[in-house]
This record gives structure tokens, C-alpha cells and sequence, in this order.
């Protein structure tokens, strides 16, 4: 006998336990239908003259941050430069909407954003000149150290955010990553931690339309990434990257929401790749120059100088006072990295364990043997021997 022959099956209509039920309204989850904008529309009447003017004068200076470090890799003063040229925007916003205690997680493209949190240029470009592991303290600047593996600093941004709000500490923590990286495990972990720690986390989906060469089509089905959100109960913002002021009001809210206890956010800013991916990258093998051009009619620092001259804040002398300073940070870029570092092999083996093993001391001496072979002794080595590096002390 089959359950449809049962007395009574025809009855019977089997519905889920209780437990299946959404924990929370999906409706107020979900991002707009389109990306919020604010450059261009009536609310830009309402946008603080000030503030603009700032993310206008932050937006040139990253633009030639990004010029000069793609030059000095041309002429092999860096190993290698992701250039963020186009996102600017995206950078600037996320290191102004956060205070002094908070805490900035940026990925290895996110150079720009560190700097206009005040990390000094040179240091930010050390990691990616090869001469140290990271070139700051990130506890003295509030910025995790710059890295190239995708995503993994999202976990360690909710992890960080979960502890502030288990000692009581009033800190948020904004992590960054691009369209790729939400591919990756991590973002999923992280997010689902976030969520239901409501942790005081913001997540940055830079969607730049490439993860190297890979559009986004062929990573997600999803309507948006910001979609992506509702699934692991927080709400997801869509907003228009090349946007200045509409990135800085998406995230302050975001920022405060945190802030008050109420959970993470996931912010998707539309923006674009203008530069190749690196300056090992060959664009043109995946895309083509007329959609490159369609995007610089999107520039960010041509949509926020409309507005600003157009409302009579911003002329051509005042452009020409931005463009100077951003020279002369490029001029002094260029000066310090032109000289050469004073680098000593023998810090390899510094600050790898707290107390050295006795693999790193067996390694240190065959190098400290092979280094004397080649040079002689020096003091910098010696110096080195008495402080501990490499013998364990």
C-alpha cells in the first residue's frame, strides 16, 4: 500500500516544522532595485560644500598617487602595483567615514585608501617594493597590513569587530575587497560570522567588473552582490562607486549602524577597472577600448568637478591649487623611493617566532657564513648578533 492509498491521505498536506520560518523580514534586507546616487540628482543640493570640496581634493591626489606608482614600477623602483584608477572614490569614502579608533581592513589594490587614512605614501607602498612584510605598525595606524591573498582579511576584520564589542570598545571595523574576492570562502565565513555575532562590521564589495580577466557574470547568478547579503540576514546597500558623496553617505550610515549595535552591512559600489589589473596584466586580451571609454564619461573626478563648479565652489583657480598639491606629494613619492633602501638579509629571520627555532637559528647561520663569504663581516651583522636576531635570544 503507497501513502497515496492511505484512508486519508488525500487530506494530507505536510508542511515544515516552525524552525523553518525566516528569523527576520527579508523585505527591508534587500538592496534598491538601482545603485544610489546622489552627483546629479536633487539630493545634491543638500551635500555639505565642505565635504565635497574634500573628497575632490582627495580624488586628484589619489589620481596621481595611482600616475606615480604605476610609473615606478615602469622603471623598477615596485616589484608590482595594483592600480585602483577609476575607484578612487570608493577609496577616499571608505577612509573618511571612519574615526581615529576604528579599524580600516584593505586589500592589496586598496594602496589609495590607506594613504587618505593618513598612512604615509612610501610606507604604503613598501610591501609591494619587496623590502619588508608590511612597512607600518598597523595598531599605530588602525589599518591591517596590506595583503594580496583575496578576502582573507574579512574574517579577520569580524573577528577584531567581535572582540571591540566583547570588551565594550566603541569600534568599527570596515573591511574592503573586490568583486573576486566574493568568490572566495572567506567572505562567505565572514559574513555569516558578522551576521550572527552582529559584529560592528562593514564589507566593501569594490565590483570593478573583473577579477583579473574573469567578468562578473562568470562568478555570480545573483541579481547584485549586494543580493548576496539578505542570505546571511544583514541588509545590503547598492551604490554608485564613481560617486563620491553617494559613497560617503551609503557608508556613514552603514558606519553608524554598526556602531549602534545594529549589525553589519554589505555595501556594493559599481564602479571600474580603468588600469589593467596590474602592470603585469594585459587588459586588451579581455576588453576592449570602447567600454573603456563608455566608463570615463563616468569618471568620478569629472562627476564631482561638475558639481562643485556648477554650484560656483570650484574654479579653475582652485583646480589648479589641488592639481600643485597632488604634484608635490608625487614629487616627494618619486624622491624617496628613488633611494635606495639599507636592507640586511639576516631580518628574515626577526620576527618570525617569538623565541627562534632551531631550524630558523640553522638557517640564519648558514646565511650570516655564506654573507661573510661574499662581503666580509660588517657591523650591521654584528649589530644584529647582539640584538638576538637569529640566535634565539
Amino acid at each position: 500500500m503507497t501513502v497515496q492509498e492511505l484512508p486519508g491521505a488525500a487530506a494530507y498536506r505536510p508542511t515544515p516544522p516552525p524552525a523553518w520560518k525566516p528569523l527576520t523580514d527579508p523585505a527591508p534586507l534587500l538592496p534598491d532595485p538601482e545603485p544610489f546616487r546622489v552627483l546629479g540628482t536633487d539630493a545634491a543640493a543638500g551635500a555639505d560644500p565642505e565635504l565635497l570640496l574634500r573628497l575632490y581634493a582627495e580624488l586628484v591626489r589619489g589620481r596621481r598617487y595611482n600616475a606615480q606608482a604605476t610609473a615606478l614600477t615602469k622603471q623598477g623602483r615596485l616589484a608590482v602595483y595594483p592600480s585602483s584608477t577609476g575607484q578612487e572614490a570608493c577609496e577616499i569614502a571608505a577612509a573618511l567615514v571612519l574615526e581615529d579608533r576604528d579599524w580600516l581592513f584593505p586589500s592589496y589594490r586598496d594602496t589609495l585608501a590607506a594613504v587618505a587614512r593618513g598612512l604615509d605614501p612610501v610606507e604604503a607602498l613598501t610591501l609591494l617594493r619587496g623590502d619588508r612584510h608590511t612597512g607600518y605598525d598597523p595598531r599605530e595606524h588602525r589599518i591591517a597590513p596590506l595583503c594580496t591573498p583575496l578576502a582573507t582579511q574579512l574574517p579577520h576584520a569580524v573577528g577584531l569587530a567581535h572582540a571591540a564589542r566583547l570588551k565594550g570598545d566603541d569600534v568599527v571595523a570596515l573591511a574592503m575587497v573586490g568583486d573576486g574576492g566574493t568568490s572566495e570562502g572567506d567572505f562567505h565565513e565572514a559574513l555569516n560570522f558578522a551576521a550572527v555575532w552582529r559584529a560592528p562590521v562593514v564589507f566593501l564589495v569594490q565590483n570593478n567588473g573583473f577579477a583579473i580577466s574573469v567578468p562578473l557574470a562568470k562568478q555570480t547568478a545573483a541579481p547584485s552582490l549586494a543580493h548576496k547579503a539578505v542570505g546571511y540576514g544583514m541588509p545590503g546597500r547598492l551604490v554608485d562607486g564613481n560617486d563620491a558623496a553617494a559613497m560617503h553617505q551609503v557608508l556613514s550610515e552603514a558606519v553608524a549602524r554598526a556602531r549602534r549595535g545594529e549589525g553589519p552591512t554589505l555595501v556594493e559600489a559599481v564602479t571600474y577597472r580603468m588600469d589593467a589589473h596590474t602592470n603585469a596584466d594585459d587588459a586588451t586580451r579581455y576588453r576592449g577600448d570602447s567600454e573603456v571609454e563608455t566608463w570615463r564619461a563616468h569618471d568620478p573626478i569629472k562627476l564631482l568637478e561638475r558639481e562643485l563648479t556648477g554650484r560656483g565652489l570650484l574654479d579653475e583657480d582652485g583646480m589648479s591649487t589641488v592639481r600643485e598639491e597632488a604634484e608635490r606629494m608625487a614629487e616627494g613619492l618619486r624622491e624617496q623611493m628613488n633611494a635606495d633602501p639599507v636592507l640586511d638579509p639576516m631580518d628574515l629571520f626577526a620576527h618570525v617566532y617569538e623565541q627562534q627555532t632551531g631550524q630558523l637559528r640553522e638557517q640564519a647561520d648558514r646565511l650570516r657564513v655564506e654573507l661573510d663569504a661574499e662581503h666580509g663581516p660588517n657591523d650591521e651583522n654584528d649589530e644584529n648578533d647582539e640584538n638576538g636576531v637569529g640566535d634565539g635570544r
